[in-house]
């Protein structure tokens, strides 16, 4: 097996199970392995640390398989993928629905793949050389170890393009139909109903963002539904009505829904019937959510609860300075919008932001905004998105309630 040997001092990040090995770490291969193909972690004195997978054309190097010396074989994949989807329905109440993420990339042992269980569907993201090199051997897992017999690839992120990897989407396994330009299939992918907390939402698996779904706000939306009652609610980036259903089912006075997408918006009210919610409560506005803000604001608008659920505006550190004054933005008009006593639900997905910045940014907009709040609550990810405590980075999704004074 071809092996990559680390320079000398450079497996100390090994050592603490960080799985991530940076090309200035490696002093050089003693073969020039495929992209995808697994390679021997060696210290400089040539002691074995990790079995990975080689990526020639990423930063990131080599990813780690496993730190034990086994074969990395189709039954080490099984093993894995078992063990991951056990750990899922281990936690998962059926009661929560009928769609969960099975497998979550580092967290799960499986570098950059990720699977999403959509009601009898199956989405899998490859998004990394390792992930794409063992990617057919995957597929027929997932269908053994869940009794599934549908899956569809998502490998349309553009992460992919850092690994040398071109967008790739389609139907990969389906035993009934296998013309992935089936009318009824097709329609079914871009119209496929999921139940999540009693309610119902109608999901697009083919252009749908992330897998079709945000999956991980599925506690945080059961906790809007809740905070609800009787409240004037405005949603900003509402997407398909995640949080506006929700908060409709939590018998919410009247909630204003806004969002850049139209297409967006379409879903969006189509959820609400299909949950038979009252429609003359929900307001849709299609447009940028910071000069609405604004507008708002010059209108002298007030609600009882604003929900803030940006698109990610740093996906690494080092964009985290121009992001945190997007966020300090965005969050700032809120804050003015706010009646007293009024809840502000406010998320980031940007990797490249953590909890203890995020909350200074949101600090930092009270201050500006001349209000005093406290926090109530802070939210995160559901269980189905665990984060490995060798690998922090896997814990992007940061979210507060703040009570105005």
């Amino acid at each position: 097996m071809p092996a990559l040997i680390l320079n000398a001092g450079r497996e100390k990040s090994l050592l603490r199970r960080h799985p991530w090995i940076f090309s200035g770490a490696i002093h050089h291969l003693d073969d020039e392995p495929a992209s995808g193909a697994t390679v021997d972690l060696l210290s400089f004195n040539k002691q074995f640390l990790a079995r990975a997978f080689y990526s020639p054309q990423s930063q990131i190097r080599a990813r780690v398989w496993t730190f034990e010396d086994e074969p990395v074989d189709k039954e080490f994949f099984r093993k894995r993928i078992r063990s991951a989807i056990e750990t899922r329905y281990s936690l998962f109440e059926p009661s929560s629905g009928d769609s969960l993420r099975l497998i979550y990339a580092e967290s799960d042992g499986l570098p950059g793949l990720i699977v999403d269980r959509y009601d009898d569907v199956l989405v899998l993201q490859s998004l990394t050389a390792g992930s794409e090199y063992w990617k057919e051997t995957i597929a027929d897992l997932l269908l053994e170890e869940t009794g599934l017999k549908n899956i569809y690839e998502r490998s349309d992120a553009d992460v992919r393009e850092l690994e040398g990897l071109s967008p790739r989407s389609g139907v990969i396994r389906n035993s009934i139909i296998r013309e992935s330009d089936d009318p009824s299939f097709e329609s079914r992918l871009t119209n496929i109903v999921i139940t999540e907390n009693n309610l119902k939402f109608n999901v697009n698996l083919q252009s749908g963002h992330k897998t079709g779904f945000y999956l991980d706000q599925r506690k945080n939306r059961r906790r809007v539904r809740e905070l609800s009652r009787d409240k004037d609610i405005l949603d900003c980036c509402c997407y398909t009505g995640g949080f506006t259903v929700n908060a409709l089912a939590g018998g919410a006075k009247s909630v204003v829904s806004v969002d850049s997408s139209a297409d967006a918006l379409i879903l969006a009210r189509e959820n609400i019937a299909l949950n038979d919610l009252p429609a003359d409560k929900a307001t849709f506005i299609e447009g940028d959510v910071f000069q609405l803000l604004r507008k708002f604001r010059d209108e002298n608008r007030s609600f009882d609860m604003i929900i803030l659920d940006p698109p990610k505006f740093a996906p690494t550190a080092a964009q985290a300075e121009r992001a945190a004054r997007g966020y300090k933005d965005i969050n700032l008009l809120a804050f003015k919008l706010l009646r007293a006593g009024g809840i502000l639900v406010t998320f980031s997905c940007s990797g490249g932001v953590d909890a203890g910045l995020f909350q200074k940014i949101i600090a930092g907009a009270a201050l500006d905004a001349g209000v005093e709040a406290q926090i109530v609550e802070h939210l995160s990810q559901g269980a189905d998105h665990p984060i490995n405590l060798h690998f922090p980075e896997g814990a992007y999704l940061k979210g507060l309630i703040c009570l105005r004074l």
